[in-house]
């Protein structure tokens, strides 16, 4: 299939990060990319919280900040997409510069903090779009950088956002802003849950999701899960971008300060998504996010327990046509080990296949 990415790409590559991504934006509000293949395998079928998807594969955060194009990303064959983060009032975020393209190595450095239009706008056009061919709408929600209570945010944000969205992410592991991580204090964590339980939801109640960082070690990583656990959560997202920066990371941008995504944050986002699985005992779903370019990265985070994933890197560096790569190699690799499902991969025990007689 032809891919007109292939030839935009260099150009678009040539301008400012955050200057290609808004042009990125208004040629996808125009409906000028042209639309992915619709046929998805069916073996790709799948749920997310109560809601069927024809694929698993899903847009990531920070790609829709303010939902513009939300809509238009099941043509580019997405199953479910995450608007946001969007906090209450609007934010400017970080000076700029603060993207940074690593493309010898597949990966971006962002200090972005939460650019946003704020809540109220953001309210306006979910409810003036339809969701197009999507099967499951997240919203991601974050605390104003300025805010003196980050709890209150989140709380007023699931109550104006209850009825949108299919599932609320407390993006609570951000690295790039003041509040960005104050709820990885276990402590201050459940006290956010426990306001969040007391809100009076409507009829249609969205999923409660929160979205984890790397960086945590083993201890806090176990009183986190079991705080969201114990505080009913209904979902996690593994993972948030690194303030990690492994070896060999290529060019001076590799500097920068900011949360790395991208290729080079693969492995250590799949080992911890495989250790929230083992911590929740598959009690929720998992979400996996981080590094995947391939149809064999979506497979692996599928492995690793998760019940979907989302993608945002990769889709700067391939372009839509990745998103049709990964679903017909996803589907090839379920095939070939023996699973039914996306849902049957993620439970069954790693190094194990259907065929095999384990399931």
């Amino acid at each position: 299939m032809f891919d007109p990415y292939r030839l935009v790409r260099p150009l678009l590559h040539r301008l400012d990060p955050e200057a290609a991504h808004e042009l990125t934006l208004r040629v996808l509000e125009r409906g000028l990319v042209p639309a992915q293949p619709a046929d998805d395998d069916p073996v790709l079928a799948t749920t997310l919280f109560g809601r069927s998807l024809s694929n698993p594969v899903g847009l990531a955060a920070g790609f829709d900040k303010n939902g513009r194009v939300y809509d238009r990303m099941g043509r580019q064959g997405f199953g479910f997409a995450e608007v946001g983060g969007v906090t209450p009032r609007p934010q400017a975020g970080n000076p700029r510069p603060r993207v940074f393209r690593l493309p010898e190595d597949g990966a971006v450095i962002n200090r972005m903090g939460f650019p946003n239009d704020g809540a109220e706008l953001l309210d306006l056009r979910l409810r003036r779009k339809g969701r197009g061919r999507l099967g499951s709408l997240g919203i991601n929600l974050a605390s104003n950088a300025d805010s003196a209570d980050p709890a209150a945010d989140f709380v007023a944000l699931a109550q104006r956002f209850a009825a949108q969205a299919d599932y609320l992410v407390l993006d609570v592991s951000c690295p790039n802003t003041a509040n960005g991580q104050v709820f990885l204090d276990p402590g201050r964590l459940a006290d956010l849950l426990a306001q969040l339980a007391a809100v009076v939801w409507p009829a249609t109640r969205p999923a409660l999701v929160a979205k984890l960082a790397p960086d945590v070690d083993e201890a806090l990583l176990e009183r986190l899960v079991a705080t969201l656990l114990a505080g009913g959560i209904e979902g996690i997202v593994v993972a948030n971008t690194t303030r990690a920066r492994p070896p060999g990371l290529h060019g001076p941008a590799a500097a920068e300060a900011g949360g790395l995504s991208g290729a080079p944050l693969f492995a250590p986002s799949t080992a911890l998504l495989a250790r929230v699985r083992s911590l929740t005992g598959g009690r929720v779903p998992l979400i996996g996010v981080g590094g995947i370019a391939s149809g064999a990265d979506a497979y692996a985070k599928v492995r690793a327990g998760a019940s979907a994933v989302q993608l945002y890197t990769g889709f700067i560096y391939q372009g839509p046509a990745l998103v049709t790569r990964i679903k017909r190699e996803l589907a090839a690799l379920l095939r070939r080990d023996g699973f039914a499902s996306v849902a049957q991969a993620a439970a069954a025990p790693l190094g194990t296949a259907a065929s095999a007689g384990v399931l």
